[in-house]
């Protein structure tokens, strides 16, 4: 149900002309159709304003006045108008016009010192709230002091408030305190960089004392070599098998030689055995589902956030003490980077918590955010509200957020959730800051086309890749072709052996050309957080009571996300069949549904031994991730196969590695296949239905192939 911005009777609202017609629009308990105009008198503060003129205007049955004034409107005063029949004043609320154009040409603020700047000597405060009349800064010493040191703002450029405080507030905490449409409202900072226990207040921190003793910086390299590996800080240790002692946390996920069930790696171990390049981690900015004091009663992925700039509480080992989650969450990062594995995060700046709540709102009421024609909230993400990116501050926000994490925290890339729902000039900004930071940055996002109030060609969506060809999108595409469609439970993929869907798999393998700028914008993946697991959507629509036949057909899946062109994704436990028991979207379940089970990967240690290889295999040979479109057509032929099967050749590509020539076959059949090879001689087996690696497995030198049920093989010939 779409929200309506309320209108009650005793408000007044700027036009949205007001730059140039100095018009305020208001509506009063006595309006009605055929009555006279009201006589009013319009003050500024406690100032009389001359009226030029005053006329009426109808709009949804409702009655309005346009009172015209002298001399222009000034954010930063108060104005009231008196109404002289009614005897009664009205305070005017600034609504519409703050989503003008004109609005952000006269309040934009380039500065970089929004939030509190801190040194020993003084800490400066600085809040952008054009539309406030007065702000007061609170301070407390300790997050739970209800005692607060009052100062008054001053209203500086572009609608900015500013104080500088004297002295070291290295732990204090603070508050805002906001006059605006009349009513007064207290705001944590939504430039705070750290935040007391449930963000309940903005918190001071000296960054410097925050920073790992050792800051190692992962190897270089190209952004087509990346292996994504999709986690939860909680999911990834929580399991009572684990073997990890702070479970749950962000210094769990790191801790070093833990083992689980048989005293097999898990951990931070087991994905440098894996091999994978990147961990992306679901969302680490401060969110409002999970109470910080009582973390294991709830549970939450974590897209709900309320404080962009600070991290999470609940995964640090305690959330009270002043800097303890950027300390952990950094030497986390440090950790990993120890291990030549790369931090992307998971950014959500396409929606707020409760936009009511928000502190965005309570700051500047109605610019944040997306509304249609009518009036109406933009509500393209389902949750009630969209973030307006396409406003200059809203844009501005986002772009500091960013960056902010990029340098302080060091993470190696952002994955964009909802980024159909970002305008593409904010994503054209950030491709280009970002990478003037780390030119190795790797970036990606959901391109959905979600139904939010703004015009097709702005939207941030995949039809938009390649004006944003720095930027990867999820292949959803590749992922209904493998599996079945993710919204119809009972639709089968090729994987299962529908054959209707094999040439959308053999443009997956491609990289998706015509979509693409370039292949390693193609985030190739067949299960994320999102949706059922593969084994959950394999196990709704099997018609098999044999478990083997789920892994054949998962194994095969993988396979082929893995040995694409583009840049494979997958989700954590993926390779030992994760199943969260049929629960499609596990946002809020508890951690028996969510948690990575590491009992399962012993059960299924040869699957995972197999994902290994095929991560080996890619990784060892450049023939698997090639860089352009023009490089693919050249090298890539597909060969002759039967229904329901897939097979090609990567011919003379001895350049990219050891092989001359590969031959790759997929086949989602419930029978042998029988595929020619390309040249004749000796081919090395480097994949077969139980084994992948670069050790050959044996060597085949037949004109044809027999190629087991839904499996894969790779051959190469030197």
């Amino acid at each position: 149900m779409k929200q309506k911005e309320t209108r009650p009777v005793n408000s007044i609202f700027y036009s949205a002309e007001f730059m140039t017609e100095y018009v305020i629009r208001f509506t009063c308990k006595s309006a009605s159709e055929g009555g006279e105009i009201p006589q009013v008198t319009v003050y500024q503060d406690q100032h009389l304003v001359q009226v030029r003129s005053i006329k009426s205007e109808k709009e949804n049955n409702r009655l309005f006045y346009l009172i015209t004034l002298n001399e222009p409107i000034s954010f930063g005063k108060e104005y009231t108008i008196y109404h002289e029949q009614e005897r009664t004043s009205y305070c005017i609320h600034a609504t519409e016009v703050v989503r003008t154009d004109s609005f952000d040409q006269q309040f934009y603020y380039e500065g970089d010192d929004l939030g509190a700047t801190y040194t020993q000597e003084e800490t400066m405060f600085k809040l952008w709230a054009p539309t406030a009349v007065e702000v007061k800064l609170l301070l407390f010493q300790t997050w739970y002091d209800e005692d607060e040191q009052m100062y008054a703002m001053e209203r500086c450029e572009r609608g900015t408030w500013s104080a500088t405080i004297q002295g070291d507030l290295d732990g204090v905490c603070y508050l805002y305190r906001v006059k605006v449409n009349g009513e007064w409202t207290e705001a944590v900072d939504p430039y705070a960089k750290s935040v007391s226990i449930n963000g309940d207040k903005g918190m001071i921190v000296d960054l410097k004392k925050t920073n790992p003793d050792v800051w190692v910086t992962p190897s270089i390299m190209k952004v087509e070599d990346s292996i994504i590996y999709e986690l939860h800080v909680r999911d990834f240790s929580i399991d009572k098998r684990s073997g990890v002692k702070n479970k749950g946390k962000y210094l769990g996920l790191v801790e070093e030689k833990t083992v689980g069930p048989k005293q097999l790696s898990t951990g931070l171990a087991y994905l440098e055995e894996l091999g994978i390049t990147h961990v992306e981690l679901l969302p680490l900015a401060d969110f409002g589902s999970v109470d910080e004091s009582n973390h294991l009663a709830e549970y939450n992925w974590g897209y709900d956030v309320i404080h962009y700039f600070s991290p999470e509480g609940s995964y640090a080992s305690d959330p009270y003490e002043k800097g303890t989650r950027i300390c952990e969450l950094k030497k986390m990062i440090a950790r990993f980077h120890e291990k030549n594995i790369r931090v992307i995060l998971d950014v959500v700046y396409n929606h707020v918590y409760v936009r009511e709540t928000s502190h965005f709102e309570k700051i500047v009421p109605g610019y944040f955010f997306r509304y249609n024609p009518d009036g109406t909230l933009g509500n393209g993400t389902g949750v009630g509200n969209d973030l307006a990116s396409e406003r200059a501050m809203v844009r501005k926000f986002i772009c500091d957020c960013v960056t902010y994490w990029a340098k302080e925290y060091r993470v190696d890339g952002f994955r964009f959730d909802l980024m159909g729902i970002i305008d593409v000039e904010t994503m054209k900004t950030l491709q280009t800051l970002l990478l003037k930071i780390n030119p190795s940055l790797l970036l990606l996002g959901e391109g959905w086309d979600l139904p939010t109030p703004l015009d097709q060609s702005k939207k941030a969506t995949s039809a938009q890749a390649k004006v944003l060809d720095k930027i990867g999108f999820f292949h959803d595409g590749l992922r209904d072709s493998l599996k079945g469609s993710t919204f119809e439970l009972k639709a089968a993929g090729f994987c299962a052996g529908n054959d209707k869907l094999k040439q959308a798999v053999l443009t997956g393998i491609k990289g998706n050309p015509n979509q693409y700028a370039f292949p390693r914008q193609a985030i190739n993946y067949v299960e994320s957080h999102d949706n059922h697991t593969l084994w959950d959507k394999l196990n709704f629509l099997s018609d098999s009571a044999d478990v083997r036949v789920l892994m054949e057909r998962h194994r095969l899946a993988t396979s082929i996300v893995l040995l694409s062109q583009g840049i494979p994704f997958l989700h954590a436990g993926q390779e030992f069949f994760r199943t969260k028991y049929g629960v499609e979207n596990s946002y809020c379940s508890p951690d028996w549904v969510n948690q990575v089970d590491w009992g399962r990967r012993a059960v299924y240690e040869q699957n995972v031994n197999f994902i290994k290889g095929l991560i080996e295999l890619r990784k060892g040979h450049g023939a698997f991730r090639l860089p352009s479109f023009a490089v693919i057509d050249r090298h890539f032929r597909t060969l002759e196969a039967p229904s329901a099967s897939i097979a090609y050749h990567l011919a003379d590509v001895r350049e990219w590695g050891v092989w001359k020539d590969i031959a790759v076959i997929h086949n989602g059949n419930a029978e042998v296949v029988e595929i020619k090879l390309p040249k004749q001689g000796e081919w090395e087996v480097v994949v077969d239905e139980e084994r992948s690696g670069l050790i050959p497995l044996y060597t085949f030198d037949k004109e044809r192939l027999i190629v087991p049920k839904r499996s894969s093989m790779v051959l190469g010939q030197r």
